[in-house]
């Protein structure tokens, strides 16, 4: 069964990815890898030697074209499934002002909606962090 952990804090050295919830002008910014038909909040994993905020701008640059943008930490959480080892990551929001005019990554599309998607990505793990950002006063 997989589970999601909310942490105040946690040592850098063990975060693995960041994921950016995103608005632009009061509207989500959602992103769809092209592979897929379901939408996820930007993110992704962290490269070798990159520090977490710095994955968390590139995650949103590839993800959403993102050029001018504000970004602040709303904490740090960890997903677990059965058998499997806690896995942390860096959740940010993200105030979009300016994107690039494409993309130039895996993902095929963005959305900028006033709805939350029907089909996520990953159904178990996004509304939870969407739940915890709204709680936290990010919206």
């Amino acid at each position: 069964m997989l589970e999601v952990r909310f942490y105040d804090t946690v040592p850098d050295d063990k975060l693995k990815f960041a994921v950016i919830l995103s608005k632009t002008r009061e509207k989500w910014v959602f992103c769809r890898h092209r592979e897929r038909t379901t939408y996820e909040i930007p993110g992704g994993h962290r490269e070798i030697g990159e520090n977490i905020l710095d994955t968390a701008k590139r995650e949103l640059y590839e993800e959403t074209g993102a050029i001018k943008y504000s970004l602040y930490p709303i904490g740090a959480y960890s997903v677990t499934d059965t058998g499997a080892e806690e896995s942390f990551g860096m959740f940010y929001y993200a105030d979009i002002e300016e994107f690039e005019k494409e993309l130039h990554s895996e993902i095929e599309e963005i959305i900028i909606t006033e709805e939350l998607p029907g089909a996520w990505t990953y159904p178990l793990i996004q509304p939870k962090l969407m739940e915890y950002a709204k709680k936290a006063g990010f919206f």
